[in-house]
């Protein structure tokens, strides 16, 4: 049987592990509202209405594709492109092809950074399949440009920090709604995600500041993430409206009623 991504693949441990997806989700969740794009999250006015739903289904779809079998990823990947044509035929505009390299980028460095920063430094190898991984998700979609290397993606990575993020009122808004729907204690909690897993220029953007209490906390944490104490612990990070799908997030098979990816 032939998958998109490889069995042994590091990125199937990456995104296999809820505690991964859940630090991927809150360093999306930073992006996202920085990006110079955010306004076609904005257009049917989903995002403003559900900005959790609309994180979760993004994180739901990629690990949806990086857990299926090839025929059935390549059509997962086919349905999100349509998606999207549907939007732009909606508004009468493209969404720009940087704003398609972006959230692939997003992906790639949540997936290298996040794994680095809670379980170990990766190897050279693997960073190469971790971008390879997203490479051709993006080319699946005919986003052009997408880099297929490692050193290529780094490069392109670091212009895109620095040219396509931007505070506006759109950010503002975003975290407006992060906290009406996560409540004050929670939102707490993602902030300090946000500032354990987001490269310098986010957090300097978003004022999150430097250092996170997490970094104390999470080898205190490790022994007790695989008992009832640990998924307790995760599930009670998000509202309980999510809690199946954070409780459903450890191992591929998981992976269930997937939402469509960004805007609808």
């Amino acid at each position: 049987m032939e998958y998109f991504v490889n069995p042994d693949s590091v990125v199937r441990r990456i995104w296999g592990k809820a505690d991964t997806v859940l630090f991927i989700f809150a360093g999306a969740a930073a992006e996202f509202a920085l990006n110079k794009a955010v306004d076609w999250l904005y257009f049917t006015g989903k995002l403003p209405a559900d900005p959790l739903g609309r994180l979760f289904s993004t994180v739901e779809y990629a690990r949806r594709i990086i857990f299926a079998e090839r025929a059935a990823a390549e059509q997962a990947i086919a349905t999100i492109a349509g998606i999207h044509a549907a939007v732009e035929a909606k508004r009468g505009r493209r969404i720009p092809d940087w704003a398609y390299r972006d959230v692939l980028f997003m992906l790639t460095a949540y997936s290298i950074r996040v794994f680095e920063a809670i379980e170990r430094p990766l190897t050279v190898a693997e960073k190469e399949e971790i971008v390879d991984v997203f490479y051709r998700l993006g080319h699946r979609m005919g986003v052009p440009e997408v880099p297929a290397t490692y050193a290529a993606w780094a490069q392109a990575r670091e212009a895109h920090l620095q040219s396509d993020l931007v505070v506006s009122d759109y950010t503002t808004d975003l975290y407006r709604q992060y906290r009406r729907h996560l409540g004050a204690f929670r939102y707490g909690l993602v902030l300090q995600a946000q500032r354990f897993v987001t490269p310098p220029r986010v957090r300097a953007l978003l004022g999150l500041g430097r250092w996170s209490w997490l970094q104390v906390a999470l080898p205190l944490y490790r022994p007790t993430q695989h008992l009832a104490l640990g998924r307790w612990a995760r599930a009670s990070l998000m509202p309980a409206q999510y809690r199946a799908q954070i409780l459903a997030l450890d191992g591929p098979g998981a992976v269930v009623g997937a939402r469509a990816l960004q805007p609808q």
